[in-house]
């Protein structure tokens, strides 16, 4: 299923996040790959009885990130993966390896079924905390050819969350979403300038605008604000379904499904 197929039966897609527990080789690692492949999926159970739309699974606890991913990581993930759409038959899914693991992500959505990736550095090398993302619009799309995998959407941020972008500060938000729509992203993810911060709703206005391709929201929406931003494609959500609004949290059942049942009624 892609975006576009869902998006012809519901209006804002809500994607939660599966933040897999941390990976063989990072430093917070202390699970078997069992334990962290059961807990992905109990995850998923819990957002899939809420009702959600699609899920991303990600590595967002291999505190600190590095732009050296082992082999590890790509088996782990695709053994995560595999089992979460196996958990999920019907679900939009996803997946992202931080940092910057683009090339991998698409290898383990290929090799789990998944429907799409979410990419950092497609356009505009620029400064992040973990170092300097090169674009890699060219090399990522050139190899989803090469391994047959053009079925998968390559969404993509830009002027990502945790990062400078002094470097292009004279080419603007909207500037930045038509290069990343003229280099074939699948479509665009906006943020605000870390994780659970608030995407300013004008900005999502503004690239709408600006391109015809799909225009996510990537952090920051909550059952408060939710009204500001149900004209984009989708919402990924993470923060705010966790217990206490947290990220490293236990996702709460609760919040998932009141959030849910005020996007159904704006939807209505």
């Amino acid at each position: 299923m892609g975006l576009a197929q869902l998006s012809s039966r519901v209006r804002c897609a809500v994607i939660g996040m599966v933040h897999v527990k941390a990976l063989p080789g990072s430093p917070c690692s202390h699970l078997p790959v069992s334990d962290i492949t059961e807990e992905a999926c109990r995850e998923a159970a819990v957002y899939l009885s809420a009702g959600i739309d699609g899920l991303i699974v990600e590595n967002m606890h291999d505190l600190p990130y590095t732009m050296t991913i082992g082999p590890e990581v790509t088996a782990t993930m695709s053994a995560v993966c595999t089992a979460v759409r196996q958990s999920c038959p019907n679900l939009l899914l996803g997946v992202q390896i931080l940092s910057a693991a683009n090339h991998q992500a698409m290898a383990v959505a290929l090799a789990a079924g998944f429907d799409f990736i979410r990419v950092e550095g497609f356009v505009f090398s620029h400064i992040a905390d973990e170092g300097l993302l090169n674009a890699c619009a060219g090399d990522l799309l050139r190899y989803r050819k090469q391994i047959g995998a053009e079925h998968i959407q390559v969404f993509t941020d830009i002027k990502k969350k945790h990062s400078s972008h002094a470097v292009t500060s004279d080419i603007s938000l909207p500037e930045t979403a038509k290069a990343a729509e003229f280099f074939l992203s699948d479509g665009v993810v906006l943020t605000g300038t870390a994780t659970g911060m608030q995407a300013d709703p004008e900005e999502l206005k503004e690239v709408k605008q600006a391109v015809r391709i799909p225009v996510l929201i990537g952090s920051g929406v909550t059952h408060e604000n939710l009204e500001h931003y149900t004209d984009a494609s989708a919402l990924i959500i993470g923060s705010h379904f966790k217990k206490g609004g947290y990220w490293a949290n236990e996702v709460d059942s609760e919040r998932i499904k009141k959030f849910m049942e005020k996007m159904h009624h704006l939807r209505a």
